[in-house]
């Protein structure tokens, strides 16, 4: 969790200038770390590495892929969901579109698409895939690579109740505005981890959904 010593403006960078940024800087390589044990994603927080190092050991990686919706408003937003309060996994977590890579998927980005289209109702033809983020790993045995993508306006969301009780949007200058990124701890058998949270409004954004957030502020928006 390096914080960079120049921070940027988010409201200086228009939406194209965002999306033109994306596309220089992302690609659709998949990472050998998605299904790799033995390859642990850094996260640039000592206590979360040594924690992904013990979860590698103990636990089945679980390939999976987000999209990262980001909507072409004239002052852009991301498309986020709520999660079902009777999940398995991580009930009532703000989220990103998504889920596990299953064996029928020809990529992560097919997977990303497939699981958008089945919970909210996001059709492919609004959706213009950029590129793949950083890999990310989670305390659980997940392996997350999230697909960035451009989204046209006029879209009508289906609501998959039985995997998502919600769907809103964010504007993006709020998400991107490092002053909004809470840095947080927790311990996990006596490591202190830190984590980044960006509440707005009603919504608690936190976990794996904030440090993929926090991974495209350095990505895309850092100079």
């Amino acid at each position: 969790m390096n914080e960079p010593m120049l921070r940027k403006d988010p409201a200086a960078i228009s939406s194209a200038d965002f999306f033109d940024r994306a596309r220089a800087r992302l690609r659709f390589d998949v990472p050998p770390g998605l299904n790799d044990p033995t390859i642990i994603p850094k996260s640039g927080d000592q206590g979360t590495d040594r924690m992904l190092e013990i979860v590698a050991r103990e636990q089945p990686v679980r390939p999976a892929a987000v999209l990262i919706p980001v909507v072409e408003h004239p002052e852009p937003t991301v498309l986020l969901t709520q999660r079902s309060a009777h999940l398995n996994d991580h009930a009532g977590q703000i989220s990103f579109p998504g889920g596990k890579i299953d064996a029928t998927d020809a990529s992560p980005l097919d997977a990303a698409l497939r699981e958008a289209d089945e919970e909210i109702g996001l059709q492919r033809q609004f959706i213009d895939p950029i590129g793949y983020l950083d890999l990310y790993a989670t305390g659980f045995g997940f392996r997350i690579l999230p697909t960035v993508a451009r989204v046209k306006p006029g879209f009508r969301l289906r609501i998959n109740q039985a995997e998502v009780d919600d769907a809103f949007e964010v504007p993006l200058a709020f998400l991107m505005n490092p002053a909004n990124h809470q840095i947080h701890s927790k311990e996990f058998r006596g490591i202190e981890r830190f984590y980044y949270a960006m509440p707005f409004a009603e919504r608690y954004i936190w976990g794996a959904t904030a440090g993929i957030l926090r991974v495209l502020y350095e990505r895309i928006v850092l100079p």
